[in-house]
């Protein structure tokens, strides 16, 4: 059971009711995630819907960004993200087997998301800190200066929102990770 409290969010009214109204709109419910965070922080909330409409506007595919944000979830230890991020990213077109094998550490048999699930990995074990090798191999594998920005990105709002469901101990409500 999460930690923090969450109010009715039907009757909900003010700046958490607002959040909570857009959400309903753009996806037809309110992720228990979502909930908490706009019940106690909504302008925190709406920094990471802001980050994901960025994201959005980018030249990552979604598949690219759901990607990123299961790999650093996984890296977390945050099950709630992986799970929320495993059926985002079967979603996005990813399919059952390579959402496996990423969350084993196995390489997909596609390089360029090879190369990124990698780099994220190195990311979140490294504090972000990467070689010059490592740069200069997932620049070889195509990604531009703008997408390691976005995969910059992705990787600040997954590490607030993995930490947030972590403090909070948030209830998954997504499909369970098979």
């Amino acid at each position: 059971m999460s930690r923090l409290s969450v109010p009715n969010l039907e009757t909900v009214v003010g700046p958490s009711g607002q959040v909570y109204a857009q959400i309903k709109k753009a996806i037809g419910s309110v992720p228990n995630t979502f909930a908490a965070i706009a019940a106690h922080g909504p302008a925190a909330l709406k920094s990471v819907l802001a980050a994901d409409a960025v994201l959005a506007a980018g030249s990552l595919t979604k598949r690219d960004q759901e990607v990123i944000k299961l790999v650093i979830s996984g890296a977390g230890g945050c099950d709630y993200c992986v799970a929320a991020h495993n059926y985002l990213a079967k979603l996005a077109g990813v399919k059952p087997d390579e959402l496996r094998r990423i969350r084993e550490g196995q390489p997909t048999g596609d390089a360029k998301r090879d190369a990124l699930v990698g780099f994220v990995r190195k990311l979140a074990r490294s504090s972000g800190t990467v070689s010059d090798e490592d740069f200069a191999a997932i620049k070889a594998a195509g990604y531009s200066d703008a997408q390691l920005v976005e995969i910059s990105l992705a990787f600040a709002t997954t590490v607030f929102t993995n930490v947030f469901n972590r403090i909070n101990d948030t209830e998954i409500d997504f499909p369970a990770v098979a």
